[in-house]
């Protein structure tokens, strides 16, 4: 029986950060396996039942979906453990649980655990707590997360690991054809702030609702000034009525369904990116934004420090800081030679330290360090 190692995902199909490192992870993973001649096992928890591929860096490869069936998923990972199982990744801290049960089987694995942020950020409970413990690794996205990891969860320093999360490749491919993509039509032709993420009632740390009462201070300076709020979500009725509210109702848009490709252009047409949200694990946006030149504005919490340096490569704000936000915004949309500046030094940031090439070193990294045997000449 040949060695093996096993990734356990929440999903690897959709768009979104977490898919964004899951399927990072799993090539450099399958790139691995293939170096050392192992067998390599996908599977996703909530992607359509069934086999799929995926693909980063032009490096395909496949794995089996079980359509959110829990009982199902966990049964195929206990069956695909065996004596040869040298590693296992479990891609988020709920996949620990069927994770720990395959040692059941097979015993001499090693394994990792990868967090995101909000998750556990608070007490988990008992049953997903111990097996995160019982975890010979937990990856985290951000210092903040890892912080969090130790005070929370009670995890040993020595078993956590910093990992930053990088931009696809497959971005990259378009920034370099930014200036070409047409601006889709539901965008305004006229100056814009953007912000990209879901409008969940969930989620409401995002801060689009503190971009709004900003809106009215920063058409004092800007008066045809818009805010483009990218994305979807059930709580999108509340921030039109806070809109309405407020009086600028018709100078916010709310924008669904954008390919990567109108994305990448409503991006590139911004004048400011702004999402000023206390829960980012990490912010994929922020260095989407980044990439194409976009200045930024960002939450000082959670996971986004580790992305802004504040007044270097862009400004962080506290949430729910109205008047402060809104001054930040308005320095970059009246100062275009600071706005630049910053721009530039995101820029460079980004292409230093956040490339999938980075993300891929430093994980090969760690996984030599867990597991020796990973290490590849």
């Amino acid at each position: 029986m040949s060695d093996s190692l096993v990734g356990l995902f929440p999903d690897l199909l959709p768009v979104g950060g977490v898919q964004a490192a899951g399927r990072h992870t799993a090539t450099v993973l399958s790139r691995i396996a293939l170096e050392l001649g192992w067998e390599a096992q996908f599977l996703s928890l909530n992607d359509p039942v069934g086999h799929h591929k995926a693909a980063t860096d032009n490096r395909e490869f496949e794995f089996k979906g079980f359509d959110r069936s829990k009982s199902r998923f966990t049964l195929e990972a206990l069956k695909i453990a065996h004596k040869g199982t040298r590693l296992v990744v479990a891609a988020h801290p709920n996949l620990a649980v069927p994770a720990s049960a395959m040692r059941a089987r097979s015993r001499g694995f090693q394994l990792i655990v990868m967090s995101h942020g909000v998750e556990v950020w608070h007490p988990l409970g008992k049953l997903r707590r111990g097996a995160l413990l019982r975890a010979d690794c937990v990856l985290a996205p951000s210092r903040y997360t890892a912080q969090k990891l130790h005070e929370i969860q009670d995890l040993p320093i020595e078993r956590i690991r910093v990992l930053h999360w990088g931009l696809d490749p497959a971005f990259f491919e378009m920034v370099g054809v930014a200036d070409t993509l047409p601006l889709p039509d539901s965008i305004p032709r006229a100056r814009y702030v953007l912000a990209v993420g879901r409008w969940s009632s969930a989620e409401r740390y995002k801060g689009f609702d503190t971009l709004i009462q900003a809106l009215p201070k920063l058409q004092r300076i800007a008066p045809d000034l818009h805010l483009v709020f990218a994305g979807e979500g059930d709580d999108r009725p509340a921030l039109e009525r806070l809109a309405e509210s407020v009086g600028v109702r018709e100078r916010t848009h709310f924008v669904s369904g954008l390919t990567r490709a109108q994305l990448v252009a409503t991006y590139r047409h911004a004048d400011v990116f702004a999402l000023p949200s206390s829960g980012e694990g990490f912010g994929m946006v922020f260095l989407e934004a980044m990439a194409l030149g976009i200045p930024v504005v960002g939450g000082n919490h959670g996971g986004v420090p580790d992305i802004i340096e504040d007044s270097i490569s862009g400004f962080l704000v506290q949430h729910g800081d109205v008047p402060k936000l809104a001054e930040r915004v308005a320095l970059f949309l009246t100062n275009s030679a600071l706005a630049g500046d910053i721009a530039r030094r995101a820029r460079e940031r980004v292409l230093q330290h956040f490339r999938f090439e980075n993300f891929e070193a430093r994980l090969r990294d760690v996984l030599a360090q867990v597991c020796p045997g990973t290490r590849t000449p």
